[in-house]
């Protein structure tokens, strides 16, 4: 096993190096001068190519790139040219954000996905399977702007139940200390401050979790039905043990691992395809940051982030599959 996770391990080098130099081209090849952008309009051709000198844009490309990576061994993301403040400082709190609506989305997902998936399998061709079946496809179908527009319009402006935008109460700011809000609160005993934090929760998590929440919905209702038909399964029941332990047990036991599939693949979109959500609900979360780096040009913020969220992406991965071998002692990494 260790041997594996070593191996692994080593085989982003190559990964995360590629994706690195794909993004570096990229987004130099966006239009636009980050120099021009910052001092403006009205800036004067000699300010610009002066500022241009002192962020060292005028160098060829792989005199950037080697820099660059140069940082990245030493730990240093490099500095935003908007911000002029070091991105790995920078880059948590917008990080933690999105890492904390992910995570409820993708809670949020499992639960209702999972278990929408296996009384739709228990109970195949009855009402509430087609019923969950018909939902989870609209689920994949529906744009995640409309439905995040749609529960603003519905639970926050005419139902006054839950906040419009953001992550706190502005006239009740929370001490950041982990910049995961639901932590914070909880480290320093404020229950009022908790409840605020998964009011504003509560819809940007909705909206995200629709898409997984059908898909894993799906997925679990294929699987269980393949594996209620096995010989195990009829055995089990032919000895009298319940419909709920034969289920929940023994078949979403060996069920499991097309679904843990989808739940790591999904939580990895989910960190890195946040940008609507977090736009209509005004997350400051590290898609907008990243967005917002776009439209400055801020080449190592892009750059950074990108490969922030593409590290995050394959360690899912990698733990995905370590997992496999816990669940089901058949498999083994040699």
């Amino acid at each position: 096993m260790l041997s594996y996770i070593i191996k692994r391990i080593f085989s982003l080098i190559p990964v995360l190096l590629g994706l690195s130099l794909i993004v570096f081209f990229i987004i130099r090849a966006i239009p636009g001068n980050p120099a021009q952008i910052i001092l403006g309009q009205l800036a004067t051709k000699e300010a610009i190519a002066e500022l241009t000198k002192q962020l060292g844009l005028d160098e060829p490309w792989y005199i950037q790139y080697v820099k660059y990576l140069g940082g990245l061994l030493t730990g240093d993301l490099g500095d935003s040219i908007r911000t002029k403040s070091a991105i790995s400082t920078e880059i948590w709190p917008y990080l933690a954000a999105t890492i904390e609506l992910s995570f409820c989305a993708m809670a949020i997902a499992i639960f209702i996905g999972v278990n929408a998936g296996i009384i739709s399998a228990w109970f195949q061709n009855s009402w509430f399977d087609y019923i969950a079946m018909v939902l989870a496809l609209i689920g994949v179908s529906m744009p995640i702007f409309w439905l995040g527009l749609m529960e603003q319009w519905i639970f926050a402006i005419n139902l006054d139940w839950f906040p419009t935008s953001g992550r706190e109460e502005v006239r009740n700011p929370i001490t950041a200390m982990t910049n995961i809000y639901m932590i914070d609160t909880l480290l320093q005993g404020r229950t009022d401050q908790f409840l605020d934090v998964v009011k504003h929760l509560v819809l940007p998590s909705f909206a995200l979790a629709t898409i997984p929440m059908a898909i894993i919905a799906r997925i679990t209702r294929s699987t269980m039905l393949e594996v209620m038909r096995s010989d195990f399964v009829r055995t089990a029941r032919a000895k009298g043990l319940r419909m709920f332990w034969v289920v929940y047990k023994h078949s979403l036991k060996n069920a499991i691992i097309p679904v843990i599939t989808i739940i790591g693949l999904q939580t990895g979109l989910l960190l890195g395809g946040a940008i609507l959500t977090e736009t209509i609900f005004s997350w400051p979360g590290i898609g907008r940051y990243i967005y917002d780096a776009i439209n400055y040009r801020d080449y190592p913020v892009v750059q950074s982030g990108i490969l922030v969220i593409a590290f995050i992406f394959v360690m899912i991965n990698l733990f995905v599959d370590l997992l496999y071998a816990v669940i089901d002692p058949r498999i083994k990494y040699n």
